[in-house]
């Protein structure tokens, strides 16, 4: 249970990770916690955070993907408010239906887009997951809660075509910022993905993105 001050833009916070996610994203650094058992129990945790309260501003649920529990997401998170402390989710979106469950208990949601719908199921190794994804969009949009947009980037899985459409369909929704964030190995399940990773960020390409959507948000190199 770490306590992180970048998890939640603005807060220090401790993150919550759960275990469970049914997308196989290849670039995943959490794919430790696709499968397997539980560590902590609830109970343990909230005496945890019990002994934070003043100390901590926030608690992020994290994972894995929260929306594979979102009944004992949902659970934890009507406790953690009645603490006192401000709540945020990490997701993919892999069900809008359970993501909308959540919106009311939510502070803030760190929505992660795979690239194009019409990307999703090749990325994820899940059929429809492109549908749920958009729709969890629509419904982070909708809900007028705080919350980030944002994309790892592997030249291998999206191509400078596929980041210029993925803005222009988010921009259609409403979105106005989307973060890119550059391939990271730590924890990656697809070792070939680390020896062909390589810079992607050009500067033509910086002017194409900022021109279909100007908040979007460019690493540095």
């Amino acid at each position: 249970m770490p306590w992180s001050s970048v998890d939640y833009p603005g807060r220090q916070a401790a993150v919550l990770f759960v275990i469970g996610c049914p997308w196989r994203c290849p670039y995943c650094h959490n794919s430790h916690l696709w499968a397997g058992e539980a560590g902590l129990s609830w109970p343990v945790v909230r005496s945890f955070l019990e002994t934070r309260v003043g100390l901590l501003d926030a608690v992020v649920i994290s994972g894995g993907e929260p929306l594979a529990q979102a009944s004992a997401v949902h659970k934890a998170l009507v406790e953690i408010r009645a603490l006192g402390f401000g709540t945020a989710l990490h997701t993919a979106g892999v069900s809008a239906r359970r993501l909308q469950t959540l919106l009311g208990d939510l502070d803030w949601i760190g929505l992660d887009i795979k690239g194009p719908f019409s990307r999703y199921d090749a990325i994820t190794a899940r059929d429809g997951s492109g549908a749920a994804a958009r729709a969890s969009v629509e419904a982070v949009l909708r809900s007028g809660k705080p919350h980030e947009l944002r994309t790892t980037v592997h030249p291998e899985l999206l191509s400078s075509h596929d980041l210029a459409t993925m803005l222009r369909e988010l921009t259609a929704l409403g979105a106005r910022s989307v973060t890119l964030k550059n391939f990271r190995p730590m924890g990656c399940p697809d070792p070939r993905l680390a020896t062909t990773y390589r810079p992607w960020l050009t500067s033509q390409l910086a002017t194409e993105l900022r021109a279909i959507m100007p908040g979007v948000v460019l690493p540095d190199g």
